[in-house]
């Protein structure tokens, strides 16, 4: 069923997904409408044949499928300049704000209408994101249809509210954890002997590879790491250096950190 789909905010993130669902071929460029206020930025997507406006009521009333995809500051006012647009028995309104519940979405446009927050990251620029998903009031036939839009950027999973944050901070900040750790990869490879072009392939590279390792073979990372410590071997040598450093304990630290700080300031 291709739906009508309406992004409000055509930053970085709103405009990635459109452009992953028309390059994907899940939304045909008509039938999506995306927002923002200096229209000339979203050239790109306007040749492909999507519709832009500066208006978030014209984009309601478009839509059936809302994408909010706006600064959480932002949101309240962005949703009570759409609410009287807002159809209970028409739209679905999907929110990729960061740190804003369901029940505060409801607080504001007091209509039920099926509400789901969607928790992407950046690899949504390149169709590889890890997008985790929550709803309220939504049809199993609505929930499949939000999956399947996010599943054109990447890979999704439905979860409780309650985990929101914490997908946050694995999810979304864990891209961040992931490129400090390449980057010290790269820094290493440039110490043994490597120029930093040629450190910076194959640190991320192989990154890449373990990871998919993961994902293709559902296997546990130690049954991985396994395969490549040989007793007495160079690679058992690194990693009791590194727990020794305190590698692991620091990387949970950090996520803990940040779990601590998104769940107290927001």
């Amino acid at each position: 069923m291709n739906k009508k789909i309406a992004i409000i905010g055509g930053g970085n993130l709103g405009t990635a997904i459109a452009e992953g669902l028309i390059s994907s071929g899940f939304s045909s460029p008509e039938n999506i409408l995306i927002t923002k206020r200096n229209l000339h930025t979203l050239k790109s997507l306007v040749e492909k044949g999507a519709n832009v406006s500066s208006d978030n009521n014209e984009a309601v009333r478009f839509g059936e499928v809302i994408i909010v995809a706006v600064k959480p500051f932002q949101l309240q006012e962005v949703l009570l300049g759409i609410k009287a647009s807002l159809e209970e028995t028409k739209h679905m309104l999907v929110s990729v704000v960061t740190g804003v519940y369901i029940k505060d979405i409801y607080s504001i446009i007091e209509k039920q209408l099926p509400v789901f927050r969607a928790m992407p990251n950046t690899a949504i620029a390149i169709g590889e994101s890890m997008t985790c998903i929550c709803n309220q009031s939504a049809t199993p036939e609505q929930i499949k249809f939000v999956e399947d839009t996010f599943d054109q950027l990447g890979k999704t999973i439905t979860i409780d509210e309650k985990l929101m944050d914490a997908a946050t901070v694995l999810g979304a900040c864990g891209t961040a954890y992931a490129m400090r750790y390449i980057r010290a990869n790269i820094q290493g490879g440039i110490e043994i002997g490597f120029s930093a072009s040629v450190a910076s392939l194959i640190a991320a590279q192989t990154v890449k590879g373990a990871a998919d390792l993961l994902l293709k073979h559902n296997s546990h990372p130690e049954q991985e790491i396994d395969k490549v410590t040989t007793p007495k071997g160079c690679t058992i040598a690194g990693l009791n250096e590194m727990e020794h450093q305190g590698f692991s304990s620091s990387l949970i630290k950090g996520l803990t950190a940040s779990y601590k700080k998104i769940t107290t300031d927001m």
